[in-house]
């Protein structure tokens, strides 16, 4: 009998936790296993923020699939369809090309998007939160805003480098917001005259009246503190209007000078979920319990994209759309598929939540393991503690306790390497070969440059 066709559709935390748990039961003969996602590394996500700030190394938070995943086939390349009556999942390579993949059994685990809600010029003017080319591109617009502002020009253009702003109080936005504000102050201090440095000011604008409810009133009010006392403002019941290159004017009529509006307002599922013509509820797959989609043999979904039931929370309730659940679907899932394979009894899925932690940068940081809440060093024990167990190799482990070692011993640093600068992805477009003066145009330049009242002559 031939091998059973396994595809995993998504190489985030429960897709790859799925495939490592089957690497480790099955046996050769009973099924071959495909992994279809459009990066080659497991992005650790919550520790994204930290990448942003220059805290981390983008290699540290990404772990290769293939040093992870030996006896899995890593398929390069986006799922764009799925037919369940050919069963088949349609790839589009990084070519261009697309392939059909055929299967006897399919996990849909292909994650979360950014939300964007329609808002006219999010698209265009609107920064991220989500891959880790976002935070590494985030950092450095963040750092080019402080670089030109440094050099004085004038002071309506300055305040609207300095002025940033984040839509989207929940984790991504509020710990992106409290570590950037951290390594944008530190930069005033040290490289900005004291009338330019009071310019710096970081925003968080949030629907509802608290940041992070799930961290309960306590904690919630104690980051709200935190956050204050680094002098970022918390602008509460309110959200972006409209977004233009040069500001942001918020739902209360408040319009706030800016060139960062940095969009963290929630996630949604994967557009692939609706590819099934399955039941959905705001866009998540319904599932039963096991992960089985109803009606569609064969055909399973977690994380995410999924609308997993939450047995521990009680009925009618969702496993929340977190790592610390998609980590232990993924392996549950495994589970059901060996059961499945070998003629055995599927088993639902159940969970109880262990908590939350959220890191704030330096000694702050929040936290609620079993429901017990804590703050300040204890919490940041308990927080980094926890994302090096969850980190899936040795090696990454290493790599971020290293990070975070040197990081508190030389403290930020304003490093910028220049993503954005270039017209073109070219040699001559990354080392800018065309964009030196000739002689003559070197006359004429400085010509213009300082005749009176124009904007160059300070410089003379």
């Amino acid at each position: 009998m031939a091998p059973a066709k396994i595809v995993i559709i998504g190489g985030g935390f429960a897709g790859v936790e799925c495939a490592r748990y089957l690497e480790r039961r099955l046996k050769p003969h009973e099924a071959d296993v495909q992994l279809v996602t459009p990066d080659a590394g497991l992005l650790y996500l919550p520790l994204l923020p930290q990448v942003a700030s220059g805290t981390l190394n983008p290699r540290s938070v990404s772990v290769p699939l293939r040093r992870v995943l030996r006896r899995t086939e890593v398929v390069p390349g986006m799922a764009v369809g799925v037919d369940p009556k050919t069963r088949q999942v349609i790839v589009r390579r990084h070519s261009g090309e697309e392939c059909a993949y055929e299967f006897d059994q399919l996990v849909l685990a292909p994650g979360s998007i950014t939300r964007i809600q329609d808002v006219p010029g999010l698209h265009e003017h609107g920064f991220g939160m989500k891959t880790l080319s976002e935070a590494m591109y985030l950092r450095d617009h963040v750092l080019r805003q402080l670089d030109v502002a440094a050099v004085r020009g004038e002071e309506d253009i300055d305040r609207e480098r300095l002025n940033f702003v984040t839509i989207g109080a929940g984790y991504a936005g509020t710990e992106t917001t409290a570590v950037l504000n951290k390594v944008c102050q530190a930069a005033a201090r040290r490289y900005f005259p004291e009338t330019e440095s009071t310019m710096v000011r970081w925003h968080l604008v949030t629907h509802g009246d608290r940041i992070m409810p799930e961290l309960g009133e306590r904690l919630g009010a104690n980051a709200k503190k935190i956050l204050a006392e680094r002098g970022i403002e918390l602008i509460s019941g309110a959200s972006a209007q409209e977004v233009t290159a040069r500001g942001v004017t918020l739902t209360n009529g408040r319009f706030i000078p800016s060139r960062t509006v940095l969009w963290t307002a929630g996630v949604a599922p994967s557009p692939l979920a609706g590819h099934l013509g399955a039941d959905t509820d705001r866009g998540r797959i319904v599932v039963h319990p096991d992960f089985s989609v109803p009606g569609l043999q064969g055909v399973w979904a977690l994380g995410d994209a999924a609308a997993v039931p939450d047995l521990a929370a009680g009925p009618d309730k969702q496993c929340p759309p977190t790592a610390q659940h998609a980590m232990r679907q993924g392996k549950h899932m495994a589970k059901n598929l060996l059961a499945t394979l070998r003629g055995g009894q599927v088993t639902p899925y159940r969970h109880p939540d262990l908590g939350l932690v959220v890191d704030l940068g330096g000694r702050d940081a929040l936290a609620r393991p079993l429901k017990i809440g804590l703050r300040g060093v204890p919490a940041q024990f308990v927080t980094r503690s926890y994302h090096l167990g969850a980190l899936r190799t040795v090696v990454a482990r290493a790599r971020v306790a290293f990070d975070w070692a040197v990081h508190g011993l030389s403290g930020d640093d304003f490093l910028r390497i220049g993503y954005g600068d270039y017209a073109t992805h070219t040699i001559g477009g990354f080392e800018q070969t065309g964009c030196y003066l000739t002689s003559d145009e070197v006359e004429l330049r400085l010509k213009r440059l300082c005749e009176p009242g124009s904007a160059g002559t300070w410089l003379a």
